[in-house]
């Protein structure tokens, strides 16, 4: 247990989802937190209203002029908390994230000296484990998760090689060294924050927490997962038959993008041979999309070239323009 009197804020990051962040933020306000921090993305749906109506002292919101996604709100956000709190630890999460009674409590209760960072245990509110919140171990970077993964490879069961099993969410057990996890119950020590820096915007959505937790391990950062910290995510993402299907599809760019930027820093000098690999893997999910198929085509390739060449400054506007909905 920690021997000090824990500091903890919060970060949400919102756009148009007020039911879903007023649900977030009371959960929040229940528990034991120092501030809540809210990036509301240029919502039009009643959120500045609401929030400018509320009265607790904890809360601090930040409006943004223009949406800057989710890696955009996170940096503002992560920003706020480093220069105008006075936080230990600060907690990360969207507006469809949010801490399981008692979640704050438990997080309070660990034993914290040797970690920089702790992920939460991520669950659908029906109580299923949240497969896009699993946290992993980089098989590049563990010989042993490497090989579990080449051989569920052919059983199409590759990432049960490297992410964390069902058994490792049981409550009560021991925290266990990770090196991705998601930005819905990620706490992150100040130390770990002055470190790390802050996340790139220009990744808008997607991907911008593996890319933040990998890099976090590259420093020589330990991120631990604790399973009895648990978070409910009520996403309204659907699986496919071969992963999850994106709405609005412009979201497919991002995705694909922003994991080639990932897979560069988790691969390494395997990053070239991995890339006709994931290619074959990507262009098979075009069936989950229906009569958008070609649509799909069309958005993962100019994703794939962004992604290979590096480049983040593509607008927002003209992702929309490339999903023909503008």
């Amino acid at each position: 247990m920690a021997s000090f009197p824990l500091r903890l804020a919060a970060v949400v990051v919102t756009h148009d989802r007020l039911d879903k962040l007023q649900t977030t933020v009371a959960s929040l306000l229940a528990q034991p937190v120092a501030q809540v921090i809210v990036i509301d993305n240029a919502s039009s749906d009643g959120t500045g209203a609401w929030l400018a109506a509320q009265d607790d002292p904890r809360l601090m919101v930040h409006r943004s002029a223009e949406n800057l996604g989710g890696a955009g709100g996170f940096s503002v956000g992560m920003q706020l908390a480093r220069d105008q709190t006075e936080a230990d630890w600060i907690v990360l999460m969207d507006d469809d994230g949010r801490p399981q009674p008692g979640a704050i409590a438990a997080f309070r209760d660990l034993e914290l000296g040797r970690w920089d960072a702790i992920g939460a245990a991520v669950f659908h509110p029906d109580g299923r484990i949240c497969e896009m919140n699993r946290p992993y171990r980089n098989p590049f970077w563990h010989p042993a998760a490497f090989l579990r993964t080449l051989a569920r490879l052919p059983f199409g069961r590759g990432r049960r090689g490297f992410h964390l099993t069902d058994a490792e969410y049981e409550a009560g057990g021991p925290i266990r060294s990770i090196d991705m996890s998601s930005f819905v119950g990620l706490f992150l020590s100040r130390k770990a924050l002055m470190r790390a820096g802050l996340p790139d915007p220009r990744l808008f959505v997607y991907g911008d927490d593996q890319l933040y937790t990998l890099r976090m391990r590259r420093q020589g950062l330990r991120i631990g997962f604790a399973a009895q910290v648990r978070f409910d995510h009520d996403t309204a993402a659907q699986q496919g038959q071969s992963g999850v299907v994106l709405r609005p599809i412009w979201k497919v760019f991002y995705m694909y993008r922003n994991a080639l930027m990932a897979y560069r820093v988790a691969a390494g000098p395997w990053f070239w041979p991995l890339v006709p690999v994931l290619l074959r893997k990507w262009r098979r999910k075009a069936g989950d999309y229906g009569q958008d198929a070609a649509l799909f085509r069309k958005i993962l390739d100019q994703a794939v070239q962004d992604g290979l060449s590096g480049r983040l400054e593509r607008p927002h506007a003209d992702v929309l323009r490339l999903a023909d909905m503008i």
